[in-house]
């Protein structure tokens, strides 16, 4: 095995599931980089992904797969495999347990293709790694490494914002125009509708930051944007929404700047682990358990225990017992106040420091 693994000189990492998995790779990157220095690292992902990689000093190329959009079916999923083929990897790492992932890899025909054993036609791979369910999202990625003999140890998630992206941070926050207030980010979207707290939850944790004397920046897509205009809309004070208006490592500089996240399980969580934000995270049909809980330092989980939690590994539309007690019995009081907590205690080593 170390005689080959000498000659690897061009490396494929597949990830083209959501926007969070693919932040949550980032460290399968690096660690590659730090293993294998004179390879050449490309990574798969979604269109929507891409720009969270762009930027990434360890990285060779980001190839775009929109497999739900232009590349959808049959003969663009054939076309790109050639493609990959033909760019000669020595080794693909597929922390995507998808067919599709499993069968790209194959069709490369790399030497060493490393995947979970639970990922779907997972016979395609040369060697397997045992998905444990008790390991972050990011151990288990890394240890898809371990099958080439050296497992790294823990490497946080990184996102690199640019100068251009910091400069439409600067501008966008100039709006607020009280900077010695404490700035909190709120992301109260989700992609499945179990995982968001409800709209009057937020709305009343704004108003307890907002009487706290805390200036308000809302994160999320487009599609969350009319959400976070519904929650803020006659809210006094500062505060502004960003979602939709900024791409996905603005947002990580915006979340960067701020004192404390507030998110349900869902990316900008993740976005605050790659920028060392603390997040209050709120879970409710999920549980930290999967390995998706925020990696900061100081972040803490808010969650009500219940017989029928988790009821999902994702999430789902409606709640299938009808009541969505998991989200809605969290107290927008308690929420705030391991905001306070938080914000108290970065204040406080700011000032030691």
């Amino acid at each position: 095995m170390g005689i080959r693994l000498r000659k690897i000189e061009k490396i494929l990492i597949i990830q083209t599931a959501f926007i969070g998995d693919v932040v949550l790779m980032s460290p399968l990157i690096r660690a590659s980089r730090d293993l294998f220095p004179q390879a050449l690292i490309d990574t798969l992902v979604i269109p929507a992904a891409a720009n969270i990689l762009e930027n990434n000093p360890a990285l060779h190329r980001v190839i775009i797969y929109d497999k739900r959009g232009r590349d959808a079916g049959v003969r663009p999923l054939l076309a790109l495999a050639g493609k990959l083929r033909r760019e000669g990897y020595d080794l693909v790492l597929v922390p995507h347990r998808s067919l599709r992932s499993a069968l790209l890899a194959w069709r490369t025909r790399a030497a060493l293709r490393v995947g979970f054993t639970n990922s779907s036609a997972s016979f395609l791979f040369t060697h397997r790694v045992f998905y444990d369910r008790n390991r972050h999202e990011v151990e288990r990625n890394l240890a898809l490494l371990a099958a080439l003999g050296r497992e790294p140890g823990q490497v946080r998630p990184e996102i690199v914002p640019d100068e251009t992206d910091r400069r439409i941070v600067d501008q966008m926050l100039s709006g607020l125009g009280e900077e010695d207030k404490p700035l909190m980010a709120i992301a109260p979207g989700s992609i499945w509708a179990t995982k968001r707290w409800p709209a009057g939850s937020y709305r009343r944790l704004a108003e307890l930051a907002m009487e706290a004397g805390w200036n308000l920046v809302w994160i999320g897509s487009e599609r969350d944007r009319t959400l976070c205009a519904e929650i803020s809309e006659g809210l006094p004070g500062a505060w502004i929404n960003s979602a939709g208006q900024l791409s996905l490592r603005q947002s990580a500089e915006l979340i960067r700047r701020a004192k404390v996240l507030v998110s349900n399980d869902s990316a900008p969580l993740h976005l605050a682990s790659a920028m060392g934000t603390a997040a209050v995270a709120l879970f409710g049909p999920t549980v930290p358990e999967f390995g998706f809980a925020p990696l900061s330092e100081g972040s803490v989980i808010v969650q009500i225990e219940l017989p029928c939690r988790p009821c999902s590994i994702h999430g789902g539309k409606s709640c299938p017992i009808g009541t969505h007690e998991c989200m809605t019995g969290i107290s927008p009081d308690k929420v705030f106040a391991e905001m306070r907590r938080l914000v108290m205690r970065k204040s406080k080593d700011e000032r030691n420091h």
